[in-house]
């Protein structure tokens, strides 16, 4: 998105269709791993890489120090509400992030249960990622879209514009988004 872009929430549902992208491949990858057809140690890496980078430095800063602290001030409670959720589900994924990481460096030093924790937290973040982006797209981000105006909303596209431009652990984020593309290339539905 550029600075003229006037919704934030656009945005962040494009880096969602992205993320979701990824998840397939996750899923697909993992369903060969159980399947029998082999444990793709490289690709899940970059799977995994994908996620930290991507789905949380970049997206889920964006929505944690930026979007939310403004739906907060626009009326949207944190506590009780559907910030706090999202939040809680945030701290969730970087949890099942870990394991899959800690899972493919257990696999590499030939511990013998690796695969199956790999495929356990990968299926749990599968499926916490997928209910929580529909979850973001269909009730948060549309009531946000109503609560914020168009000033907070162009002020938050500039400021997204900042966080993508960053360098996540030396890639930007385009770097990131090559390898959604390449992932979705070797590894296709």
């Amino acid at each position: 998105m550029t600075e003229s872009s006037v919704s934030p929430t656009a945005e962040l549902k494009s880096e969602h269709q992205t993320i979701l992208r990824v998840i397939a491949v996750l899923q697909r990858l993992v369903a060969r791993a159980k399947g029998g057809g082999g444990f793709e140690s490289s690709a899940l890496a970059q799977c995994v890489e994908f996620f930290r980078l991507f789905a949380d430095a970049c997206h889920h800063a964006k929505e944690e120090d930026l979007l939310f602290p403004a739906l907060e001030e626009s009326g949207i409670p944190r506590e009780g509400g559907p910030i706090g959720v999202m939040l809680y589900e945030h701290k969730l994924a970087r949890g099942y992030t870990k394991e899959m990481g800690d899972a493919l460096s257990a696999k590499q030093a030939g511990e013998e249960d690796a695969e199956s924790r790999f495929c356990d937290s990968a299926n749990q973040y599968i499926d916490l990622l997928t209910q929580h982006i529909y979850k973001e797209d269909n009730i948060l981000f549309n009531m946000g879209d109503r609560m914020l105006s168009k000033d907070d909303q162009a002020s938050l596209c500039r400021r997204f514009c900042g966080v993508g431009c960053r360098a996540f652990d030396g890639k930007t984020r385009e770097d990131l988004m090559r390898i959604a593309d390449s992932l979705e290339a070797q590894w296709p539905s």
